[in-house]
């Protein structure tokens, strides 16, 4: 007789087993993988302690490097340093904003863009892949072994094209993708166990690239999204342009090189951060007359970003509208995304609602933690505690081609999904023995105003008079927000469906072959992998080094300043071959040798700081 091994739907079959599951926040600016560990969602760091990973990728011709690493090429080699990728997804060159066409050298091959480098036509979507890939090491090694499934969270206004791409990149990555969640959606889990209970909130989310703005409601565990808006082009990067732009024209250069242009976009950034905190900052602009620093004021700031802060509001009353809800009925207001930390943001939000906003959670980070514990339920880890339900909803309305050029709308937008409905439809001419199909996703009454998605045809039909034919077309929006499409004639039974793939997005082919190529060069990858990474480390121990030296030469005599830059000039040799354990080895040679001078500058500095001092109030 057969045994077999039963469990409850959504529970491992092993109770003693607990699946490594992961919840990723792929971020415009930074990511971020989180775990549930202990029965508490944490976000995982790398092995410096680090938790955000820059969402930047550089190119060179022998390796690739992602995150910290890949930033610190930007201004040596913006052409091959991709950052913001997010804002290309699912996008093609006309979906492209001016900012980011003059960043990079852009083509399109059969509606996919490509992104061109040292290491060839790249896609957004392989980008996304290596910075999905670098997570999941983090995660594996981390947790110690190989990750059962990832929620991945994407912005809940991303159209189909958008959350194909993502879904598409996840799988080049090797990740079994559990779930796409919407990120306002990934906030409500990650705030509403810990903190908000019951009621009605807004969740305001403005990240690097994208901004969006849901309504919930938590009733008993259960998540419902009841609206959702926002603007897939306008985020913390904006932020940046504007205060970049201010520079240049406060200098009068019009042109700058890439090079130049990212640096000054690194310095906006850096000044746009100090203003949360202080009054004032600097930015940097290099240009051929030399470099020039110019102040602002937290005020200028503000009034410069009016009309982006504006914009964000745009979306707040929209959802509010659809929900069909007025701000006072709002309990609370969730801020979620680095750029909320604006003291403008907050300022702005708390008029609007006149109530202070949640934001004890990091901004950071509570998309990521959110997308943990979804994954952590439904890899089967959940507990009793984790009874809870999410309802999230489309963005966006799906609907058919009409005569004349119309668009009927088969699923509205704000619908709760997963979600099926179906309408029927009859035939124009006489004889009619085929009728193509046009999936378009958008609000506008004009397909032409629409987004296009799919095509296809059901043939076979009866050659019957017009408007005797019934076809019954029936849309299907899973819990990812992929649709799927089937058209049925009632009277011959002839069917047709498609899986809508969008025109952005890669071929199951193309993916295959990726996949073979990442399989073959996973060797070539990890060695190239590891050799970045050590020259990362030597340079940083080599500068540092060099610069305690020039600081307090007094604690050296000259055999030991000799033996010392002879080991640097061995390091930075070792820097520049292409052996990874070389570089190991060099950089702990002068790790060891430098460790005395290290000793006699922690001493003069304590002694230093105690001098002058009264033994009983150091005490």
């Amino acid at each position: 007789m057969a045994l077999f091994q039963i469990s409850e739907p959504g529970e491992s079959p092993a109770p003693h087993e607990h699946r490594r599951a992961i919840g990723i926040d792929l971020g415009t600016t930074n990511s971020l993988v989180a775990a549930v560990r202990n029965s508490a969602p944490e976000v995982l760091p790398d092995r410096t302690g680090r938790r955000l990973l820059p969402s930047v990728v550089h190119y060179g011709a022998n390796a690739t490097q992602v995150g910290d690493a890949a930033a610190a090429q930007a201004s040596a080699d913006p052409r091959n340093t991709i950052a913001s990728v997010k804002r290309l997804m699912g996008r093609s060159a006309k979906d492209v904003g001016e900012a980011i066409r003059g960043r990079y050298q852009l083509t399109e091959n059969e509606g996919l863009l490509r992104i061109q480098t040292a290491a060839g036509a790249l896609t957004p979507i392989e980008v996304s892949a290596d910075i999905l890939k670098a997570l999941r090491a983090r995660a594996e090694e981390t947790l110690g072994g190989e990750i059962f499934g990832a929620v991945i969270t994407v912005p809940a206004y991303f159209d189909d094209a958008q959350r194909q791409a993502t879904k598409d990149a996840a799988k080049l990555a090797g990740l079994n993708v559990l779930r796409l969640l919407n990120e306002p959606t990934a906030a409500a889990v990650a705030y509403g166990l810990d903190a908000l209970g019951e009621g009605t909130f807004m969740v305001y989310d403005l990240g690097g690239g994208t901004f969006d703005v849901s309504i919930l409601r938590l009733t008993r565990g259960v998540f419902e999204v009841l609206a959702t808006a926002g603007d897939a082009q306008l985020g913390g990067d904006d932020f940046d342009q504007v205060l970049a732009d201010w520079a240049r024209l406060q200098l009068g250069v019009r042109e700058l090189t890439a090079s130049q242009e990212r640096v000054l976009l690194q310095s906006a950034r850096r000044a746009k951060e100090q203003l949360s905190t202080q009054n004032s900052a600097s930015i940097t602009l290099g240009h051929a007359g030399g470099q020039t620093a110019l102040s602002i004021t937290r005020e200028q700031f503000e009034t410069l970003t009016k009309s982006l802060l504006e914009r964000t509001m745009v979306p707040v009353k929209r959802t509010l509208r659809d929900a069909k809800l007025k701000a006072d009925a709002v309990d609370g207001v969730v801020l979620v995304g680095g750029a909320t930390r604006m003291p403008s943001v907050r300022n702005a939000v708390q008029s609007f609602f006149a109530k202070e906003p949640f934001c004890n959670l990091d901004p950071d980070e509570v998309v990521a933690v959110g997308a943990a514990i979804q994954a952590n339920a439904l890899a089967g880890n959940k507990s009793s505690q984790d009874d809870f339900l999410l309802l999230d909803v489309i963005p966006l309305s799906l609907g058919l081609e009409m005569m004349g050029g119309l668009s009927e709308k088969i699923i509205p937008r704000n619908s709760t999904i997963p979600i099926a409905k179906a309408q029927e439809f009859t035939t124009y001419k006489d004889g009619q023995t085929a009728l193509a199909l046009h999936v378009v996703q958008g609000e506008r009454e004009l397909v032409a105003d629409c987004r296009s998605l799919a095509r296809f045809t059901l043939r076979g039909m009866p050659p019957l008079v017009a408007g005797a034919a019934r076809i019954r077309v029936t849309f299907q929006v899973d819990a990812d927000g992929l649709l799927s499409v089937s058209a049925e004639e009632n009277t011959s039974g002839v069917k047709a469906d498609i899986v809508v793939k969008p025109s952005y997005g890669l071929s199951d082919d193309e993916i295959a072959t990726m996949l073979q190529a990442s399989f073959k060069s996973a060797a070539a990858d990890k060695t190239a992998r590891a050799l970045a990474e050590a020259r990362v480390e030597a340079e940083q121990l080599a500068d540092a080094v060099q610069a305690a030296m020039l600081a307090d030469a007094d604690l050296l005599d000259d055999a030991e300043r000799a033996q010392l830059n002879a080991n640097v000039q061995t390091l930075r040799s070792a820097i520049a071959q292409t052996d990874h354990r070389a570089i190991a080895d060099a950089t702990t040679a002068l790790n060891t040798l430098s460790e005395p001078f290290a000793a006699r500058r922690m001493d003069k500095s304590v002694g230093n700081a105690l001098r002058g001092q009264n033994i009983n109030e150091v005490v």
